[in-house]
C-alpha cells in the first residue's frame, strides 16, 4: 500500500485496523491532537473520520456507530477547548516572537479579524478547513475570545464535524461502489489530503515572507 509505505501511521485504516480493540480511542487521540495542538494539521482529520465510520459499517469496528460519533464528537471538542487553553495560557509567548509565517501575531489578528466579523459561525465553519480547525482554538485563546461563547460553538462545531462526517462515512457504507473505491484508493485519498493541507500552508508562508520583505524594503526607502 502507498501509504503505508511512505506514512503508515496516518493511514487510516492502517491505525483503525492495527489498532484492534482500541481502534476508537486512537481515533480519538488523532482528532483531538489534529484540533488542540499546534502539530496537529499533519493529521489527515477528514479521511480519518469518513474510514471510521466505513470500517464501523463493515464491522471492523466492533461498537455502535452512535457511541462511536458521540466519542469522537467529543474528543474534536475536548482537542479545541486543550487548543483554546493553550493559546490563552502560552500562546503570547509562543506567537509573539515572530510577526510572519503561520505562526505569527498577524496570522492572530487576522484569525481574530475573522471571528469578529462572522462571530461564533468563524468557530463552527473553522472545523470544515484543513489547518484553520488546528490553528483556530489557538487564535481564539491568544485573542482572548470569550469563553462561554467560544466553547458553545466549539461544541457545535466539533460534534457537526466529527459525529457528522463520521456518520457519513457510515451511510456510505450501505453505497457498495462508493464504499469499495474508498477503502481501495484509500492510500491515493490520503497522500492527496496531505498535500492539499500542505500547499495552503506553504502559500500563506511565501506570501506572508514576500509581504514582510516588500515592507523592509519600502521602510527602508522610506524611512521615519
Amino acid at each position: 500500500m502507498l501509504a503505508s509505505g511512505l506514512v503508515p501511521w496516518l493511514d487510516p485504516k492502517f491505525l483503525i485496523e492495527g489498532a484492534g480493540p482500541w481502534a476508537v480511542l486512537v481515533v480519538c487521540a488523532v482528532i483531538f491532537a489534529e484540533t488542540g495542538l499546534l502539530i496537529g494539521f499533519v493529521f489527515p482529520g477528514d479521511t480519518l473520520l469518513l474510514i471510521t465510520g466505513l470500517l464501523t459499517f463493515r464491522h471492523v469496528v466492533h461498537i455502535n456507530i452512535w457511541w462511536v460519533a458521540l466519542a469522537i464528537g467529543l474528543a474534536a471538542f475536548l482537542g479545541g477547548e486543550a487548543g483554546y487553553y493553550i493559546g490563552k495560557r502560552s500562546g503570547p509567548a509562543i506567537f509573539e516572537r515572530r510577526e510572519t509565517g503561520l505562526i505569527s501575531m498577524a496570522s492572530v489578528r487576522r484569525t481574530n479579524a475573522f471571528f469578529a466579523k462572522y462571530g461564533g459561525f468563524a468557530v463552527i465553519l473553522a472545523r470544515f478547513v484543513p489547518v484553520v480547525r488546528t490553528f483556530a482554538p489557538i487564535a481564539a485563546g491568544v485573542g482572548k475570545m470569550n469563553y462561554r461563547k467560544y466553547s458553545l460553538y466549539n461544541a457545535i462545531g466539533a460534534f457537526l464535524w466529527g459525529a457528522g462526517v463520521t456518520l457519513i462515512g457510515f451511510v456510505l457504507g450501505n453505497i457498495r461502489p462508493v464504499a469499495d473505491f474508498v477503502v481501495e484508493y484509500v492510500d491515493l485519498i490520503l497522500v492527496a489530503v496531505v498535500l492539499l493541507t500542505l500547499v495552503p500552508v506553504l502559500v500563506h508562508y511565501v506570501r506572508t515572507r514576500m509581504k514582510a520583505a516588500k515592507d523592509t524594503a519600502e521602510g527602508t526607502l522610506d524611512p521615519k
